[in-house]
């Protein structure tokens, strides 16, 4: 019997295959300040609290899964903190910038990383388990139909890497669907040449009716001179720096 029972409402499924875990643990390039997110039982966090110099902080919001990691990490024991980690002030962990790693629960993976996105002038780095069709989708690049929302916010801060996938069968109890580990990276961008409150409006506008011109789609922030061909384009075609275009340009009706 598995040491902690997988809980459906968290979205828990326990990686069991230490290969992989390894392979994850070693795919951080940034670890001196850590925060593993949904720890379960440990199997990540084994390796990482081996990392020479490291300072590692764990937020967990199963009690289960919390009482297991204290028993048998005491060492941790004062770095476990039992927490939602959508709501948890993350400025109050780290003196400094800090990397995010983890085998995230599905149902809260594309909402960790909207926290990223909030958070992306102290999160240096991101190495985690995704579902594969969310990492896919993340990590494409435009003109493809799997290009949305996540991948031009994401893109726009951060550099991403699709690492490699993880079948069902390593994790207890097994998914209904394949894995996949990616890892994003800082970019130099400290910030966007263009208002960045508006852009995120832009970009998610303009995915919410992705079947549609944007000359339609955007026709809610009243900008008149659509001549441009870019407007003639649907959102999948567009780059960071396009978006970024287009921002500055409906920004003059503000």
């Amino acid at each position: 019997m598995y040491p902690v029972r997988a809980k459906k409402h968290l979205g828990q499924h326990f990686l069991k295959d230490e290969n992989i875990a390894q392979k994850i643990v070693e795919s951080l390039s940034l670890n001196k300040n850590v925060l593993e997110i949904g720890a379960g039982t440990g199997v990540l966090t084994k390796y990482l609290k081996s990392i020479p110099g490291i300072d590692l902080r764990i937020i967990e919001i199963d009690n289960e899964s919390v009482t297991y990691l204290k028993n048998n990490f005491p060492e941790i024991n004062n770095k476990v903190i039992q927490a939602d980690f959508l709501r948890y002030n993350l400025k109050t962990l780290f003196d400094g910038h800090f990397s995010i790693i983890g085998n995230f629960p599905y149902n809260i993976s594309s909402q960790i990383l909207f926290r990223t996105i909030e958070n992306r002038d102290d999160v240096d780095e991101v190495v985690g388990m995704f579902q594969k069709e969310v990492a896919v989708r993340i990590a494409s690049a435009p003109g493809n139909k799997d290009y949305g929302i996540l991948s031009v916010l994401l893109k726009a801060w951060y550099d991403i890497e699709y690492l490699f996938t993880v079948n069902e069968n390593v994790f207890v109890p097994p998914p209904k669907v394949k894995s996949a580990v990616i890892r994003l990276k800082r970019n130099n961008v400290k910030e966007l040449e263009c208002d960045e409150k508006l852009f995120i409006s832009v970009v998610k506008t303009a995915f919410n009716q992705r079947r549609k011109t944007l000359r339609n789609a955007l026709s809610s922030f009243g900008y008149k001179d659509t001549s441009d061909i870019i407007w003639t384009k649907r959102a999948e075609r567009l780059s960071v720096e396009d978006f970024v275009w287009l921002t500055r340009k409906l920004s003059d009706n503000y």
